[in-house]
């Protein structure tokens, strides 16, 4: 050891070929905690989805869309609109209005299938003059 160099050196001094433990050390808590907050970050940014998945298929697709808006706009506006609509429960309006167009095409009998044997057992052979009723054309003059 030379004569000048002192004999106790701490321990965030490189030693002389070059290697600093500090600097790896430092540099890989580093990169791990980048990763552990984009990994928060992300979470976070999904957590409307999350809520929303348990809810119906139109509202949950309506606050993904939201979140994909706000992830490539960086509004966060659209976020938290999203949020909001994955906190309230959306009443199911499809169910009863499909079971109401159904209720109203079968007092109708206007269904599909139900026309074409009607059309087949016309007696006399000749063509069926009754129309269904979403065809028929009402003269009120």
């Amino acid at each position: 050891m030379h004569p000048a160099a002192p004999h106790h050196l701490p321990f965030f001094i490189p030693g002389a070929d070059g290697s600093d433990a500090l600097m790896v050390v430092m540099g890989i808590f580093l990169v791990a905690t980048v990763l552990w907050v984009g990994t928060l970050y992300w979470k976070l940014h999904s957590l409307p989805e999350r809520m929303a998945h348990k809810s119906q298929k139109l509202q949950f697709e309506i606050v993904a869309v939201l979140g994909l808006i706000s992830l490539f706009t960086h509004m966060h506006i659209f976020w938290v609109a999203g949020l909001l609509l994955a906190l309230i429960d959306l009443p199911d309006f499809g169910t009863p209005m499909r079971s109401i167009a159904d209720s109203v095409e079968r007092i109708a009998d206007a269904t599909p299938g139900a026309a074409e044997p009607e059309a087949e057992s016309v007696p006399g052979g000749g063509p069926d003059v009754r129309t269904p009723a979403k065809q028929e054309v009402h003269n009120h003059a």
